[in-house]
């Protein structure tokens, strides 16, 4: 169930992202307004490049086997999988990118899916020795065309939250031959957020936090609730998911006043390019309902690039550092 709900939030990433925001940035920022994301949006891939010992057979989520005889050209069909391979140090290997795969290294890569869009004719056009895609990416007869042609696509569940970093490297390390530079990617990974979790201020009155996605351009206004996978992120920074606590129990569902007013979030996360779409936060306190809301009044936003905010891969560390820095600004920390 939650990796469907989530695949719901992929597709809506997806035409966010392939859709051009409309509006302009916000104002100067009021006080206990904060600043944009702070999240670099390059990976730092491990030091040295691991050579792939190949062939190896690994198992895929979709209940097979999948053998990998190469790995000289990889499409990864999601940003959070590109992120990996790119991290692990294997980047120049990958032919082709998800659309929501947004960060420098990746960024000159032929398109060839949308999260649940994928062209097999442009994936095969590329030659892959490998696919590497994630239980919701679709649709099925692409994915069934690529298998069909002879190309090995290894399915990995979706990142569901933090618990997920580690495996998730692991899993793509070892069916890229690589496994020693899986372990150490997934070590480091889980010091980074480790040190970062430590850094989180302990305060009784958690702060509450709601996440709302917003597609200005197509009057799209949706807020999340048990299952759009930001709640582990909000708990690791030490908050409260506003929506789900409040009784939201889809993924997503449109805004309305009612439910902003009962949530009452104290702060207001929410991806980059979405709040450039409905015009920076002098346009977000113009939807109905979020002037109401404590997050509203005060004008407090966390804001994180959209290609990283939920990929739970090797960037999470910085993720989590970038929402505990906004949402405790110096003098709002207990």
């Amino acid at each position: 169930m939650r990796a469907r709900l989530t695949g719901a939030l992929l597709a809506v990433l997806a035409l966010t992202t392939a859709t051009a925001c409309g509006g302009s940035t916000a104002a100067a920022p009021a006080k206990k307004t904060t600043a944009a994301a702070a999240t670099a949006n390059r990976v730092e891939p491990l030091g040295g490049t691991p050579t792939p010992k190949l062939p190896v057979t690994v198992p895929s989520a979709d209940g097979t086997d999948v053998t990998v005889e190469q790995a000289e050209r990889l499409v990864p069909l999601s940003g959070s999988l590109s992120e990996i391979v790119f991290t692990l140090g294997l980047g120049d290997r990958v032919v082709a990118r998800d659309i929501t795969a947004t960060f420098e290294q990746a960024a000159k890569l032929p398109v060839v899916t949308r999260g649940h869009d994928v062209s097999a004719e442009s994936v095969l056009s590329l030659r892959p020795d490998l696919v590497l895609a994630e239980k919701t990416t679709g649709p099925a007869e692409a994915i069934d065309q690529i298998r069909a042609a002879g190309i090995p696509v290894l399915v990995l569940d979706p990142a569901q939250g933090l618990d997920d970093v580690g495996p998730r490297i692991q899993a793509v390390a070892d069916a890229l031959g690589v496994p020693s530079a899986g372990k150490r990617l997934t070590e480091r990974s889980q010091a980074r957020i480790a040190a970062v979790r430590k850094e989180v201020p302990s305060r009784d009155d958690r702060p509450r936090v709601a996440f709302p996605h917003l597609r200005g351009s197509a009057s799209v206004y949706l807020i999340g609730g048990k299952g759009s996978g930001a709640t582990p992120l909000i708990e690791a920074a030490g908050g409260v998911d506003a929506a789900a606590e409040s009784g939201l129990e889809k993924d997503f569902t449109a805004i309305t006043s009612e439910a902003l007013v009962k949530a009452a979030p104290d702060a207001i996360l929410v991806m980059t390019k979405g709040l450039e779409s409905v015009g920076g936060v002098d346009g977000l306190v113009e939807i109905p309902g979020v002037a109401q809301t404590p997050a509203g009044a005060d004008r407090r936003v966390v804001s994180i690039e959209d290609g990283a905010l939920l990929s739970y891969g090797p960037r999470t560390d910085q993720v989590l550092r970038s929402v505990v820095a906004q949402l405790y600004k110096k003098g709002d920390s207990a």
